[in-house]
């Protein structure tokens, strides 16, 4: 199988090795990897904002370059998922080609965790962590997209790990929520925070960057010692431990 691998912008700018991780976990499965070179940012936040005449831009680009052929795209990010899969629709509910382009789009569009346990059925990657793994289910996953056992179900093939789930309350980052409502965000953020360190995790594991991002800068701020990880730098990890 070949697919086109769509790395979202936070990995890209901010986290190339999650993306490193990525590419190391789909090329184990065999798949024949494409990325397209011109990809650029969803229109996620830019839509979040109000701002839908830019985010539609930004949304014709994804559509334009993601449909040069009809392969599975896979996304690192449950956020990023839900806008071509779902926001991307609403976005051209009064223009109805190109709402049909991306409904069609949307028709072939998985999450990471997703596309490895539903399309290929593949949960056992020979990864081992010795310690204990709190998983997060980040919002626009489990609330958008449906997504609730399948990285859990990739998780616990990791040998020597014990993996625990978080309860599903928001981290608070939200995008631009976090700046809008600062104060709200730091209090569901710090509630978040007290779950994880109750957990005696060693680490947090996460499918999206920017609840990561959000979780660990929270930890730093309090001195913590545990970490914060994409589920594929886990799932990739063998003895060297994370990248």
């Amino acid at each position: 199988m070949r697919i086109q691998l769509f790395i979202t912008c936070m990995i890209d700018s901010l986290f190339p090795q999650i993306g490193e991780a990525v590419f190391e976990v789909l090329s184990l499965t065999g798949v024949e990897i494409v990325f397209p070179t011109d990809q650029t940012c969803c229109g996620q936040p830019t839509y979040n904002a109000g701002y839908h005449d830019h985010a539609k831009r930004l949304a014709k680009r994804t559509i334009e370059t993601l449909t040069r052929s009809d392969d599975p795209v896979v996304i690192p990010s449950g956020s990023c998922a839900v806008m071509i899969r779902k926001e991307f629709s609403e976005l051209f509910r009064d223009d109805p080609p190109w709402q049909q382009r991306a409904q069609a789009l949307a028709s072939r569009t998985y999450e990471l965790s997703e596309f490895l346990v539903d399309v290929l059925g593949h949960t056992e990657f020979q990864a081992s962590f010795d310690g204990r793994i709190a998983y997060h289910p980040s919002c626009h996953l489990l609330r958008g997209l449906g997504v609730r056992s399948q990285p859990l179900d990739l998780l616990k093939q990791v040998e020597g790990a014990e993996v625990i789930s978080l309860s599903p309350d928001c981290c608070g980052f939200g995008g631009v929520f976090a700046i809008d409502h600062a104060e709200i965000s730091s209090e569901m953020m710090n509630r978040k925070l007290d779950a994880i360190e109750s957990s005696g995790a060693d680490v947090v594991v996460g499918a999206d960057v920017s609840c990561l991002m959000q979780i660990e800068g929270g930890l730093r701020r309090r001195g913590s010692s545990i970490r914060c990880a994409h589920i594929a730098q886990i799932i990739a990890m063998k003895e060297s431990g994370l990248r």
